[in-house]
């Protein structure tokens, strides 16, 4: 196998909306490139990509796959993402280690809303994008309008036609190319029967895109504009330099028309990515942590970055990787610079899907694969000795579903837990957490789907059946105003016995409130001379804020840590729910004390019972966590996804146009939220999408926290 130079690799993230044919795009590649004898399909489930079962059961891509294809001596990396948003990991981990989003649009659905999630994370990472527009061939497909969309949802002026098609639908077979001004005619097989001049029936449309990618091509170079202006023209390398510069600058989005299915179009994107995208060697130098630039470079030390793990029959775990800098060698010991262990990478391959093909080294820039790594997990660096970077962990969507999971057979627990810590490896955006708080193991993603996927895993790969059921709500209580109570723990049953008394005073926390001094309460005024205040942050939010007020020692100091834990555990089990309280001031004033009896447990009790007796009498209030619900919805679908939300008790906070879609900003509680991605899939055929992020807590209203507090106690008599 050729090893290949950093100036030789293009690296290309195949992005875009589920069902516009990236998988069978990645494919063709691959058989243009002679990687493959014979191209698959994902009908025939006999794709390089897409080959773990799961995948063939739903007959779409739920795994990103890293493959490669070679073209005119150079190779291309070519990571395929899946398309549905439930599986968003493997895009944003691809578009981390690409220098190009290749966006494939189908021409029958035009931009679609899972293009626009591709397109932020794209934008966000600073990510040139190529657009093609496939599916040219079907009997719906709609070429201008999908040009349309595409300038409304990604920039008007960016959107840069490279082709256009002569017809679309089932006489789809002739494509105009307007950089270099020739018509490309297929055969029904997708076979290329001729290349040619632009015939004169569509030379006036094809003149005026191609002065049109002119003019953004030398918009992007000055030293072009200015042969522009000279000349009044450019050859078509001086095109390809501007075009490539308006590239990186994600000024520009080059479109071409293609149809993978009949191999249409497949050879000139090829062509032109091997000519035009970037290869490593000009694309930005890596950042680490620390701001520093890796540049990369086959003379500089050895550093890889770790994006991607998978489980793999008869391989077990397999690590993919990107080769930052240097040059990396099979049996290469290289150090994990986030717990300084030493890996030997006994094995190096570069991959194309479930086919993998043994190399003794890759050269900076390349993406390969090695196995059986001890300690090394996603996001992770490995670096030669002497040379300890770290880069940015890649950073990933927030959970939008979330649920609780158990395994119907009890004595699986253990092996549960195994499996879903193997899965998150897999899977960052799949997140497992045991909730002390709730009793229950917690499973948060991208939304049902992307769990139900999980759950299918489980039962068929692993044979274990688990079952959902709804996560509790994590509850606060809080009060609303000020009490007090009092209590004497005694009890004698021979020997020492036991006494405490305490005094104390309750009220809500707020920041900024003045210090302690004077109450009254039924009536009767309370003096209190503050001594001391302990500031507790309550893990779980809030605070408690504990003041010494005792005077004339009454109570020993050395008693006052104890009545702070007694009255920390009760915050820990609050009377209304049993959640956690939040955000109240103890004030101890007074109390007594025995000098033989008086201990430590004595008064951790008193001070317990003491802070329950005050608590329910200020006013006790549930609070729910609301969380900040942005929805990026299609115009008219905004009447039916504002109804909706109204129904889920939502405070709607603003609306905002933003690439072709509004943007609907929301605060929503989270026990509305439940099947909330479920829901507006429906509402809306899959067009919607939506973000969210915890806000903060408020006070649940009355109907609400009398329908908790009947459950509650329901569930207490059961119990």
């Amino acid at each position: 196998m050729k090893i290949y130079k950093p100036e030789e690799l293009r690296n290309i993230a195949l992005i875009g909306a589920s069902g516009a044919g990236k998988t069978t795009l990645a494919e063709c590649m691959m058989h243009e490139g002679g990687v493959i004898p014979r191209r698959g399909s994902v009908e025939d489930k006999n794709t390089v990509s897409d080959y773990f079962p799961v995948e063939h059961d739903y007959g779409n891509s739920v795994f990103s796959t890293v493959l490669y294809t070679t073209w005119d001596g150079n190779k291309i990396n070519v990571i395929d993402t899946p398309g549905m948003p439930d599986f968003i990991d493997g895009a944003v981990a691809a578009l981390n280690v690409c220098a190009v989003g290749l966006m494939v649009i189908n021409a029958k659905h035009g931009a679609e809303v899972g293009a626009e999630i591709m397109s932020r994370h794209a934008k966000r990472l600073n990510k040139p994008m190529v657009f093609a527009i496939n599916k040219l061939d079907d009997e719906k497909a709609n070429f201008e309008q999908t040009i349309e969309e595409c300038k409304v949802s990604f920039g008007k002026n960016k959107i840069a036609i490279v082709q256009f098609p002569i017809e679309v639908g089932e006489n789809f077979n002739e494509v105009v190319d307007v950089l270099e001004m020739k018509l490309y005619r297929y055969d029904n097989e997708g076979k290329l029967l001729e290349t040619i001049d632009v015939p004169d029936e569509h030379k006036e449309k094809a003149e005026e895109l191609h002065n049109e990618l002119v003019e953004k091509a030398a918009e992007n170079d000055e030293s072009l504009m200015e042969l522009y202006f000279e000349k009044g023209s450019l050859t078509e390398d001086e095109m390809r330099e501007g075009i490539k510069k308006g590239m990186l600058d994600r000024e520009l989005y080059p479109v071409f028309c293609t149809s993978a299915e009949k191999s249409m179009g497949v050879r000139r994107l090829m062509r032109f990515a091997n000519n035009v995208f970037p290869s490593p060697a000009e694309s930005i130098p890596a950042q680490t942590t620390s701001g520093d630039e890796v540049p990369c470079d086959v003379n500089g030390k050895t550093s890889l970055f770790i994006f991607k793990t998978s489980i793999e029959p008869h391989l077990g775990e397999v690590s993919y990787f990107k080769v930052m800098s240097g040059v990396v060698k099979e049996g290469q010991d290289l150090i994990n610079s986030a717990n300084q262990g030493k890996e030997r990478l006994s094995q190096l391959y570069i991959v194309a899907g479930r086919n993998r093909e043994k190399v003794s080294e890759l050269q900076a820039g390349d993406i390969g694969a090695t196995v059986k790594l001890k300690n090394t997990k996603n996001g992770h660096a490995l670096n030669e000795k002497g040379f300890d970077v770290e880069y940015p962990p890649i950073k990933y969507p927030e959970p939008k579903f979330r649920t609780a999971i158990r395994p119907v057979d009890e004595s699986n627990d253990e092996r549960l837990g195994e499996l879903l810590s193997r899965y998150h490896e897999e899977d960052p955006t799949l997140i497992v957490e045991y909730s002390k708080e709730l009793k229950q193991i917690l499973v948060y993603g991208q939304g049902e789907y992307h769990l139900n996927t999980m759950k299918w895993r489980l039962k068929n790969n692993e044979k274990l059946d688990i079952e959902f059921h709804p996560p509790k709500i994590p509850y606060r209580e809080t009060i609303t105003k000020l009490a007090a109570a009092d209590y004497r723990h005694k009890k004698q049953s021979g020997g020492a016995g036991q006494f405490g008394e305490v005094h104390l005073l309750i009220e809500p926390y707020e920041e900024g409130m003045p210090d302690p001094s004077v109450y009254k309460i039924d009536g009767k005024e309370i003096k209190v001379n503050l001594k001391g205040t302990d500031v507790n942050e309550l893990k779980w939010g809030g605070k408690l804020v504990f003041c010494n007020c005792i005077v004339g020692g009454v109570i020993d100091t050395r008693f006052l840590p104890a009545i702070q834990k007694g009255i920390m555990e009760k915050m820990e089990e609050g009377p209304l729910t049993g959640s956690y309280a939040r955000d109240i001031r103890v004030c101890v004033y007074d109390g007594k004390m025995h000098p033989v009896d008086s201990n430590e447990l004595s008064f951790m009790l008193a001070g317990r019972k003491a802070f329950s007796a005050a608590f329910k009498q200020a006013g006790p209030k549930i609070l729910e966590p609301i969380y900040d619900v942005s929805v990026l919805v299609p115009e008219d679908r905004m009447g039916d996804v504002m109804s909706d939300l109204q129904t889920r008790r939502a405070m709607i906070m603003g609306m905002e146009s933003e690439s072709g879609f509004q943007k609907l900003n929301a605060r929503v509680p989270l026990a509305e939220i439940g099947k909330y991605s479920t829901a507006l899939s429906s509402l809306t055929g899959g067009r919607a999408s939506f973000t969210l992020k915890f806000a903060e807590y408020e006070k649940v209203p009355g109907d609400v926290q009398e329908e908790l507090l009947k459950k509650y106690e329901a569930e207490q008599d059961e119990e």
